[in-house]
């Protein structure tokens, strides 16, 4: 029973943060400064429940394999922390001039790359898998020891950005769950055999997937007054959020086109398009950072990016691997629902008749 809920929660977690979002934002109109203090006291065990988890199921032993995929992992670190930023810098410019607290949001998610569903799209899409684990991992561990650095160039002075302040919060937040996951997984691993360990991992995920539920809701109440002030803005921040997936899906996939094979192309999109939002997210719900609205476009950013993983998947496996091209499928398509429509009134006329 908690297994199938946990895998539920997991399997449909774009729902699931949409809907702790909404519900913070309606709680946090009338939640009193009682409760909001209990909220604030809840943040850090529940941000430990949501990376800890997580990190069990990441191999960080796979970055030992780096020379092997030397080629895909150097191109991830270029887009993720070249072309990423320089992408989110253009878009913060022209979509958030007002409102720093919107670009620091989109400002962590282009600068924390890779999520757990990196690998799993990655197998879906026939990528190479082993490339994406290595690439992964090297991503994550470049992002903790860069993030800091480029967030003091790019946050104002005004908005009181410590880095070292931050790098404090990533070894709470980030580094000591990260420890705690390779000795739990390390432990598991002594005790179940490989197979049995594949089976735990849905459970990890979905336990991190309730994490990530409460944290949303946590965050949405505490700022909801603020979000709501002005909500056509607050929701207008979805635009560049689109913008910034679709570039670097486009930039990623490009590049893969032209330096590498179609198996390792898979792994470098998926290793650039996906975002590590849950990081991103608890880094900047935790106690002390400001300001705390910059996780409505991380929040947000969860509506999106599932779906982009399962639209490139399905491309993959669906138009590239059938030989065919984008414009054959779109008039494939509109010509078999435009046949289905006719179908449809035809009956419909004969029934009447």
């Amino acid at each position: 029973m908690i297994r199938e809920g946990l895998k539920a929660v997991k399997q449909n977690l774009i729902y699931v943060v949409v809907g702790s979002l909404l519900a913070g934002l309606a709680f946090g109109q009338v939640a009193a400064s009682g409760v909001r203090n209990i909220l604030q006291a809840a943040i850090l065990p529940v941000l430990f429940v949501m990376i800890y988890p997580m990190m069990i199921n990441i191999d960080l032993r796979e970055v030992v394999n780096v020379r092997q995929h030397a080629t895909v992992v150097i191109l991830t670190l270029i887009l993720n922390f070249v072309a990423a930023p320089l992408v989110a810098i253009g878009l913060a410019e022209i979509f958030f001039a007002g409102s720093a607290a919107f670009a620091i949001g989109l400002y962590f998610i282009a600068l924390i790359p890779t999520s757990g569903m990196t690998a799993a799209w990655t197998g879906l899409a026939g990528g190479d898998l082993e490339s994406a684990l290595v690439a992964m991992s090297i991503n994550l561990l470049a992002a903790i020891a860069i993030l800091p650095l480029y967030l003091s160039v790019l946050v104002g002075s005004g908005v009181g950005f410590n880095p070292t302040a931050l790098y404090r919060q990533l070894a709470v937040i980030v580094l000591i769950p990260m420890l705690a996951g390779v000795l739990t997984r390390t432990g598991l691993l002594h005790r179940y055999s490989e197979p049995e360990f594949k089976r735990l991992k849905p459970l990890f995920g979905g336990v991190s997937s309730i994490g990530v539920m409460m944290i949303v809701f946590i965050a949405m109440s505490m700022r909801s007054r603020a979000i709501l002030a002005d909500p056509l803005a607050s929701m207008s921040a979805i635009v560049p959020l689109i913008a910034f997936y679709v570039a670097i899906l486009g930039l990623a996939s490009g590049v893969g086109r032209v330096f590498l094979d179609t198996e390792r192309s898979v792994s470098l999109v998926y290793a650039t398009s996906m975002r590590n939002l849950s990081i991103a997210i608890a880094i900047v719900a935790a106690p002390g950072f400001p300001p705390a609205e910059a996780i409505l476009p991380i929040a947000l950013a969860y509506i999106i990016q599932p779906p982009l993983g399962a639209v490139y998947m399905h491309y993959r496996r669906d138009v590239v691997e059938k030989g065919l091209n984008l414009r054959e499928v779109v008039v494939d398509f509109v010509w078999n629902r435009a046949r289905g429509d006719v179908q449809e009134t035809a009956v419909m006329i004969l029934s009447h008749s």
